[in-house]
């Protein structure tokens, strides 16, 4: 099969090669960079560089693709992040049309099936809506939890102030998913033959934060580590006083605070869906002790 990879070389778009090549697909990796065109080539890939928010370079990239795996890149830009995302899944949208790709798995997020109130998880909701009405086209919405490897942001609060903490409470329920497990899943789900639009969870594990930071801690030896749950205010002051753009900032703090009022995994926890994922937390931890 001819496959396009979106994403460039990241955390899923490395393994996803990897595994899609060895199994002896054509694969194009898409990247806004230009030094990582070697990196790719290197893999066996070919290299397509050039921005995602261009409708005619993507189309001309999709060109004769079997399957695609679209991932819009995460906070386009330190402002207007909603609008820019969504630009860009409009422009994956005219492209997948104008190259009349059949088969496209989205990388989307739990909490997209809500119009607002989740922050920057509002533009793949937006997206998703944009993609449901591609005609001829079999869409697969992978919607992932919250990424393990976004907890490597609180290392310095780790090592500063001996604690780790956000804008929930230590005993919310949060899906977990490991990038590994959202490569094997797109890498499975692109070779699958489908129709329609579909939507599938990819979690890792469903832990608390107060089982993030005893896992961690125990790892780091830092074996009383404490989870503390801030204000929307202190969550929004901390960000910002790290160097995150305002506008990043309080979106963040908006999706913590949807975190919260459970209302972004509740689809995901009320549903009975399946947790596919094969990296628990106390494989990420090792991981974790590692990079700390």
């Amino acid at each position: 099969m001819k496959i396009i990879i979106t994403g460039s070389l990241g955390n899923i778009g490395k393994p996803l090669a990897q595994n899609l090549i060895a199994s002896g697909h054509d694969v194009t990796v898409v990247s806004s960079s230009a030094d990582r065109k070697s990196d790719i080539e290197n893999l066996g890939a070919k290299a397509a560089i050039g921005s995602v928010s261009d409708a005619d370079f993507l189309a001309d990239t999709f060109a004769g693709a079997d399957s695609l795996f679209a991932m819009t890149p995460p906070n386009l830009g330190g402002s207007n992040i909603i609008s820019n995302t969504v630009n860009a899944g409009k422009a994956f949208a005219e492209a997948i049309s104008k190259a009349g790709v059949k088969r496209v798995v989205m990388l989307s997020s739990i909490g997209a099936d809500l119009e607002k109130g989740t922050g920057p998880i509002a533009g793949l909701h937006q997206i998703e809506k944009i993609y449901n009405g591609l005609e001829n086209t079999a869409v697969t919405f992978l919607r992932a939890g919250f990424f393990f490897t976004n907890l490597y942001n609180d290392v310095p609060m780790i090592k500063g102030a001996g604690i780790v903490g956000a804008n929930y409470p230590a005993s919310l329920k949060i899906p977990f998913v490991h990038p590994k497990d959202i490569a094997a899943a797109v890498a499975e789900e692109l070779q699958k033959e489908t129709s329609g639009k579909n939507i599938r969870y990819i979690i890792s594990d469903v832990r608390t934060p107060n089982d993030v930071a005893n896992v961690l801690g125990n790892a780091i030896g830092k074996t009383d580590l404490p989870w503390i749950e801030f204000t929307d205010e202190q969550s929004l002051q901390g960000m910002t006083q790290a160097g995150l753009p305002e506008e990043m900032a309080s979106m963040y703090t908006e999706m913590g605070s949807g975190l919260r009022s459970e209302k972004i995994a509740a689809h995901f926890l009320s549903n009975n869906f399946s947790v596919d994922g094969k990296i628990k937390l106390e494989d990420f931890a090792k991981e974790f002790a590692e990079k700390f």
